[in-house]
C-alpha cells in the first residue's frame, strides 16, 4: 500500500486550500493509498531552517537535525510514497509556514558539491496546491505563475516529479458585507465557488487518485 502525506499550510483548516489537500487526499485514498493529512497551524512551534549544516555533516547527510515540530513531520515525508503540499497565496509568496517546511524539506537534501547535487535518493511524486483570492490573469508567467513555477522546478528536481494546481479568484469569507470589502463582487465570489472551484475540486481529487496508481509523469 503507498503511504501519502497530504499537508495543509493554511491556518485555515475549513477552506480552499485545506478542502483542495482533502480532495487529493480523498482521491489517493479511493485508489487504496493510506494518506495521513497534517494541518501546519496546528503543530506545536517550529521554525524553517537554522542554516546550523547539520545535514552536511558525515553523521547525518541529507537529514535535518533540528528538533521541532516540523521534525517527524520531514521523517514521515522520508518515508512516504507521495506528497501532496498546498498553500495560499499570501501576498504573492506561499504562507510563512509553507515556507518553513520547504526550507527543512529542501536544504537537507542539497549536497553543495558538483556530484551528487542531492543526497536524496528515494524521489517521490509532489503536487502543489497554490489557492489565491487574485483572479486567474495574474499567474501569468511574469506574474505568480513565475513563484509556482519556482516551487515546481525546485521541488521536481530535489524530492520528485511535482504537478501544480491553482485555485485562482477564490471565495474568502460567507460574509464580505462584514468586512465592507468594496474591491470584491460578493455574488460573482459565490458563484464561482459553486462552479469553478467545484471543478477544481473534482482535478484535486483525480491528481490525488493518479499519485496513488503511480501514473505520475
Amino acid at each position: 500500500m503507498r503511504k501519502i502525506i497530504a499537508i495543509n499550510a493554511s491556518p485555515r483548516t475549513g477552506w480552499n486550500t485545506a478542502t483542495l489537500v482533502h480532495e487529493a487526499a480523498r482521491g489517493a485514498e479511493a485508489e487504496g493509498a493510506e494518506v495521513k493529512v497534517i494541518d501546519l497551524y496546528s503543530l506545536d512551534r517550529f521554525a524553517g531552517c537554522i542554516s546550523c549544516f547539520g545535514c552536511k555533516l558525515p553523521a547525518s547527510l541529507g537529514k535535518c537535525v533540528y528538533k521541532d515540530a516540523l521534525a517527524p513531520v520531514l521523517e514521515e515525508i522520508r518515508q512516504a510514497d507521495g506528497l501532496i503540499l498546498g498553500t495560499p497565496n499570501y501576498l504573492g509568496e506561499a504562507s510563512a509556514s509553507f515556507r518553513a517546511l520547504y526550507e527543512r524539506l529542501v536544504f537537507q537534501y542539497i549536497t553543495y558539491k558538483m556530484e551528487p547535487r542531492s543526497y536524496n535518493t528515494h524521489m517521490i511524486p509532489v503536487l502543489f496546491i497554490m489557492t489565491s483570492n487574485a483572479p486567474e490573469a495574474f499567474y501569468t508567467p511574469e506574474g505568480y505563475g513565475r513563484v509556482v513555477s519556482a516551487y515546481q522546478n525546485t521541488l521536481s528536481g530535489i524530492i520528485g516529479p511535482t504537478k501544480t494546481l491553482i485555485a485562482s479568484d477564490t471565495l474568502q469569507v460567507n460574509d464580505y458585507d462584514k468586512y465592507d470589502w468594496t474591491m470584491f463582487d460578493p455574488e460573482a465570489k459565490r458563484a464561482r465557488h459553486e462552479t469553478v472551484f467545484q471543478e477544481v475540486k473534482q482535478s484535486a481529487f483525480s491528481l490525488g487518485a493518479d499519485m496513488a496508481k503511480g501514473q505520475w509523469e
